[in-house]
Order: C-alpha cells, then sequence, then structure tokens
C-alpha cells in the first residue's frame, strides 16, 4: 500500500525537559521529517498547559519554512473561534509568501484548552466558525466578505493561497467540510474509533472550486520501536499522563523510569488502554494496523502524532515509520 504519511506535533514537553527544550525538538523533528520523505507537517495549538509548549503555530511554522525545503507546513490546527478571520488569513498569507505552494491552514473550532483559556483569548462565539472559514477563503481569493470592507487586502497577496482544511472529532466537522466542498482531517486519536464519520463526509460531499473529490486525513497516535514489547513499554508515560488527566491532574510527561515504577493496577491500565487511542508495535505491526485505519475509513492519507518519553525514543519511531513504508531508508 502507498498512502502519504504526515507528522503532527504537539510539542510535548517530556519529563526534564523545559518548554525552550519541546520547541527546539519540533525544529528538529521537522527537518528530520523533511528528510524522510513526509508530506505534511502540521504543529498544534494548545494553551495554558504544563504538558505541550506551543500556543502559536504561526509562529512556529514561519521558523519551520527557513528549517525545511519540500514538506507542507501547516496547522493542526488554528482554534478559529479565538481570532479574527482576517487576521488569520494575513498571518497564512505571510507563511505561503515565505513557503509558496507548501502551506495548510487547518482550522478547528475547540478552545485548545481550558475555559480560562477562552476567557483570556476573549474567545468569540464557535456558531461563528462556519462563516469564519468562509471569510478567510474570500480574503485568499482576493475578495472581502462584507461590502463594508471593500478594498482590503490580505497581504502579502501572491499568486499561490495556502490549503485550507477542516479539523474534526465528530460529524459536525465532517458535515461543515463535505458542505463547504473542503479537505477532512478526522482527529482518531480524540474522537474514537468512528469510521462511520469520514464515510458521512463522503457521502455528502459537495465538490467546489477548492475541490473537485472528497479528501479525507485520518490522525492517529502512534508508537513504532523494533520490537512490539519496547513500543508496548514507551507507551506507558503517555497512558499514565492521560490516566492522571483524566483524574483532574495535569504534568509533563512522566519519564520511563517514573512510568515503569508507577503501582499499575489491572484496571487502571485497561482504562488507559481503552480510553486512550494509541497503536503501538513494530514496524511491521505498525504498518499493519495503519492499513487497516486506511481501509476501515477510506482515508487517502494518514497523519500521526508520537509522544514518547524522550525526544530521541519519538524521532526514532518516526524513522521507523518511515522505513516500515518505504518513504526513504531510515
Amino acid at each position: 500500500m502507498s498512502i502519504p504519511l504526515s507528522v503532527l506535533d504537539q510539542s510535548p514537553i517530556v519529563s526534564g525537559a523545559s518548554p525552550r527544550e519541546a520547541i527546539e525538538a519540533t525544529i528538529a523533528l521537522a527537518r528530520r521529517a523533511d528528510e524522510l520523505g513526509y508530506a505534511r507537517y502540521w504543529c498544534a495549538e494548545h494553551h495554558g498547559l504544563p504538558s505541550v509548549a506551543d500556543p502559536a503555530p504561526e509562529v512556529l511554522l514561519a521558523r519551520l519554512s527557513g528549517e525545511t525545503s519540500r514538506i507542507r507546513l501547516g496547522s493542526g490546527g488554528i482554534m478559529l473561534p479565538h481570532y479574527s478571520a482576517f487576521k488569520v488569513a494575513e498571518a497564512f498569507r505571510m507563511l505561503e509568501a515565505l513557503a509558496p505552494g507548501r502551506i495548510d491552514l487547518g482550522v478547528g473550532r475547540a478552545p485548545g484548552g481550558t475555559r480560562a483559556v477562552s476567557v483570556a483569548l476573549q474567545s468569540g462565539d464557535s456558531l461563528q466558525f462556519p462563516q469564519q472559514i468562509q471569510d478567510i477563503l474570500k480574503y485568499f481569493a482576493g475578495d472581502v466578505p462584507d461590502p463594508r470592507l471593500r478594498g482590503l487586502i490580505a497581504q502579502p497577496a501572491g499568486d499561490t493561497s495556502p490549503e485550507m482544511w477542516i479539523l474534526g472529532s465528530s460529524d459536525y466537522g465532517a458535515q461543515l467540510a463535505a458542505q463547504l466542498g473542503l479537505p477532512y482531517s478526522f482527529a482518531q486519536f480524540i474522537g474514537g474509533d468512528y469510521p462511520q464519520v469520514t464515510h458521512l463526509y463522503r457521502r455528502l460531499f459537495v465538490p467546489s472550486e477548492y475541490l473537485a473529490q472528497p479528501h479525507v486525513m485520518v490522525t492517529v497516535a502512534a508508537i513504532v520501536a523494533p520490537t512490539d514489547e519496547e513500543a508496548a513499554e514507551i507507551a506507558l508515560p503517555t497512558l499514565l499522563a492521560f490516566l492522571r488527566r483524566a483524574r483532574g491532574l495535569s504534568s509533563v510527561l512522566p519519564s520511563l523510569a517514573e512510568a515503569k515504577a508507577y503501582p499499575w493496577t489491572e484496571r487502571e491500565l485497561a482504562e488507559a488502554r481503552a480510553t486512550r487511542n494509541l497503536i503501538t508495535g513494530s514496524p511491521a505491526t505498525i504498518r499493519a494496523r495503519i492499513e487497516a485505519v486506511v481501509e476501515n475509513y477510506g482515508a487517502d492519507e494518514i497523519m500521526v502524532v508520537t509522544i514518547a518519553p524522550d525526544y530521541a525514543l519519538r524521532q526514532r519511531s518516526y524513522e521507523l515509520l518511515a522505513g516500515a513504508f518505504a518513504a526513504v531508508p531510515a
């Protein structure tokens, strides 16, 4: 099977590392993903959390545009209700000028943090999310969404525009993407195993000037190691972090030693594995699991988010994954 593979980076802060080191690890991983033949590198937006370091993908993407040469760069995603459509259009027009033909604008309507985050960012009404998307598309086309704004231009204007995606973990985003004729990215690692969402998108899709046929990307959480056993062990810190969040605790990603020393009960381990949509294994195991996802969801692309207890293990995971699908020798 030949399927485009991409990277979703949440810039996790692992045990013993600082937020600055998390950003440095993102820059290094983007360079490596570019070398390995990955199709896209998307940065996620989160606010006010001690475990992730990137609240401003558009700033980080500007740096990555100068660190890479081939890979598409994008947001996974911009939490649009926090911002004005015009400002987002300007920021991504700037990115398009820095890396013409390589910019993706993925947008979502989640807050990307707690209720306090929405208050601090003076978040707008999420019910305006569909209109904001259409406004941005008009700005990209050199048009304006409101006659009162006649003559307003989202600079820097150019011959190419960012590719716009709608992100989602439920059927709301799928239906909206289908209605607007835009590509859809389903966050399976968040929303759970619901292939009916992407099938709904395909069934309802209306061709547009942006896209003639429906296009689906599915994002999965995965950890790849030389053996199934090692991959399962490396996943323990992620499972422990999820278990703590489920109990109202938030912290940086635990170390591998801390996660192995934790007095796991069978019930806790089963709860974490069942709730956290995480696939682990050797390259052969992961390839089979991803091929099953592609088949079940009718996916055109796969994006992978990997959270590992240190940055070297995370990079190795993406190298092994690329090798499993023969993007380039890892």
